[in-house]
């Protein structure tokens, strides 16, 4: 079979087009994740709330007309808010809270929509537009105002926006791998090979021929055809695996690219105006417009979704969850189906059919969480333990994203090197991960704490910027792999829906390592002893990785119909 005859349902163009539209989105989107949701968003709320708060006990002198000398201790600054006083900096957490609960709830609402075929993009490109808009009013919301309360509102629009596209980005990620030239070839090379040996095995069971042995089993495939099946299989599964890291960890580096870019941008007038209230409302609204701007493209690029059909890009698979055509789509009912799916989904009955799919989600509820955890734990070990300025945390935070953008690009090719599954790759990089807080656990040796040793154990700044490079590298590929391999755990046409619980699972282990450090840093008043926990957490998710049966985990995948409540 020729080489033209192999690829004549790969369209190169096509396909060039729908992935740059969906590099693009990464582009545009992750901006706002690295400058304003971890960075500015935060403290800008709070310096809100500061410009309108009063000092604690009086409540009469604003918390704007005192300045804080050094060394001495901070008067706590509180805002009224209707009828109630909060801190200045509880109403950055409470927006913070409020916008992660609503995302959680509309993820939830929009998984059957969104694995409509002509809704999909449609629902992307709505909750891009609202999510990027939201930052950019920013710009003309100053604290004087006195709508300023409008910011939390805004906030929670941006991070709801931001969550929600992040979703339906995500559902396009199996549809990307699998139109891929090199899986498309192996996949018409495999239907080609299960055509030949029907036509065999037919020919041989009409065959007449005198010559023929009188005791042939007409049904036996050709010699070595099973054998060849199942090597054509692991060929292609092992083409649709890297195919699927490779999209996801390109678009993990184009995302911290641009963040990165922007952020280098943006803390130039932060930096010159002092970090301002205006600044910071600035560094906002700029993300918000590179979110929108490099949205058009994706627009244009992704798949219409006019139709389900195979010629935009969806698979028959994709659409054959989709109710009757004799029944009328309407959103309300697909907003209420889908609330009734997720009690159904986590039925035991179905978290039996989908064993390996679920068993990965315990370990992601573990692992999202010990990740974000270590990042935040090493700032505020940095911060308090080792008294780097907020300049040289800054500095971190752009390491970190840096060595995130090579981290992304080399695991992929170390995987093709090595042959490794995206499992093993993924193992690797958690116990790779592990390493840094078992390394600030070295710092309770006493070696590393005579006065003439300079270095080991977390002991000093310098090794905060070596483990930024080392974490950022790991930290990028992760993020990478850790979709990808999810992507083949889950039943095609309800990406959307998985990888909205791949969300919430996300969203909802959040809490439970900053809660856990807090507590040990609280009871212990050494927050290097949370170095411990961190290395136990991480490690914890490892044997479950490892009793995850990929294969059977991809044929659960590909046979599971969800047969409702009886």
């Amino acid at each position: 079979m020729t080489e033209s005859t192999l690829s004549s349902s790969y369209d190169a163009r096509k396909y060039k087009r729908q992935l740059r539209g969906w590099l693009c989105y990464a582009f545009a989107s992750e901006v706002f994740v690295i400058v304003s949701l971890t960075l500015f968003l935060p403290i800008c709320l709070e310096q809100y709330a500061r410009d309108n708060g009063f000092l604690l006990p009086d409540r009469t002198r604003p918390c704007s007309s005192v300045q804080t000398l050094a060394g001495e201790e901070e008067a706590r600054c509180v805002v009224k808010l209707g009828w109630a006083w909060i801190d200045t900096a509880s109403f950055s957490l409470y927006t913070n809270s409020i916008s992660v609960a609503l995302q959680a709830l509309t993820v939830i609402s929009m998984g059957g929509i969104a694995d409509h075929p002509p809704h999909r993009k449609r629902l992307l490109l709505t909750f891009a537009f609202s999510g990027s808009i939201a930052p950019i009013f920013f710009l003309v919301l100053p604290s004087s105002s006195p709508l300023w309360p409008l910011a939390a509102l805004l906030a929670i629009i941006a991070n709801v926006g931001f969550g929600a596209s992040v979703v339906a980005m995500n559902s396009y990620l199996p549809m990307l791998a699998q139109n891929s030239e090199e899986v498309v070839r192996l996949r018409e090379k495999l239907d080609s090979f299960e055509g030949l040996s029907s036509s065999s095995r037919t020919a041989n069971s009409t065959s007449e021929d005198a010559d023929e042995p009188l005791l042939a089993n007409a049904d036996d495939p050709p010699e070595g055809s099973g054998q060849q099946k199942s090597s054509l299989h692991a060929e292609y599964n092992a083409a649709l695996s890297a195919a699927t890291s490779r999209i996801s960890s390109l678009g993990i580096a184009l995302g911290y690219a641009a963040g990165i870019l922007l952020l280098i941008a943006t803390l130039i007038p932060v930096t010159k105006l002092h970090g301002s209230t205006f600044s910071l409302r600035l560094a906002i609204g700029l993300s918000g417009i590179w979110w929108a701007l490099f949205t058009l493209p994706s627009a244009v690029w992704l798949p219409s979704g006019t139709s389900a059909s195979p010629e935009d890009g969806w698979t028959a698979n994709e659409t054959s969850s989709q109710s009757s055509p004799d029944v009328k789509w309407s959103m309300g009912r697909e907003i209420i189906n889908a609330w009734k799916r997720l009690g159904g989904m986590l039925r035991w009955t179905e978290i039996k059919k989908l064993r390996n799919t679920f068993k990965y989600l315990a370990a992601w509820f573990l692992l999202s969480d010990g990740f974000t955890t270590i990042t935040s734990t090493a700032v505020l070990f940095a911060k308090t333990t080792l008294g780097m300025p907020a300049s040289s945390l800054i500095l971190v935070g752009v390491i970190t994203p840096t060595s995130g953008i090579i981290g992304s690009l080399i695991w992929p090719k170390l995987q093709r090197w090595f042959k490794w599954t995206n499992l093993r790759v993924l193992v690797t990089l958690v116990v790779l991960a592990s390493v840094i807080p078992a390394y600030g656990c070295l710092g309770f040796l006493k070696i590393f704490q005579q006065e003439g040793v300079k270095f080991g154990g977390l002991t000093t700044p310098g090794e905060i910027y070596a483990l930024a490079v080392y974490f950022g590298s790991v930290y990028g590929a992760f993020q990478g792999y850790a979709r990808a391999f999810y992507s083949e755990l889950i039943p095609p046409g309800e990406e959307a829906r998985w990888y909205g619980l791949f969300s919430i699972t996300d969203k909802s282990s959040s809490f439970v390592g900053p809660l856990v450090v807090g507590l040990i840093a609280d009871t212990t008043g050494n927050i290097r002893y949370a170095f411990f926990f961190l290395v136990f957490m991480v490690w914890s998710a490892v044997p479950i990785l490892l009793n995850i049966d990929v294969e059977r985990g991809r044929k659960d995948a590909r046979e599971y119909v969800y047969r409702g409540s009886r």
